[in-house]
């Protein structure tokens, strides 16, 4: 069972528990917003799965099937699909299935 904190707004100090979700960040190896969106879920300690695109075309073609997009990161949060490192979208993903 995967369960992690995650604040949903530095200014407060509400925490939102994270638990079951299944997340995976499609990336390649030369994208400063994939480094910024893996960095951002480490520091809040929430745990996901790295798919590395350059690397897999199978996974590249699952990223575009899913997507319909080429560009990276894109973040899969329990089949809620967000292109890019949108921080207020992943939180707002990940505060809506916490509860």
């Amino acid at each position: 069972m995967r369960q992690s904190k995650l604040s949903c707004d530095k200014k407060s100090d509400e925490k939102i528990e994270v638990k079951n979700m299944d997340i995976t960040i499609y990336t390649t190896s030369i994208c400063p917003y994939c480094d910024m969106a893996k960095k951002y879920f480490k520091e809040n300690n929430v745990k996901f799965k790295e798919i590395n695109v350059s690397l897999n075309p199978k996974a590249a073609q699952e990223m575009v099937e899913k997507s319909g997009q080429m560009g990276v990161p894109v973040i899969d949060i329990d089949g809620q699909i967000i292109v890019g490192f949108n921080k207020p979208a992943l939180e707002r993903a990940l505060k809506q299935r916490s509860g």
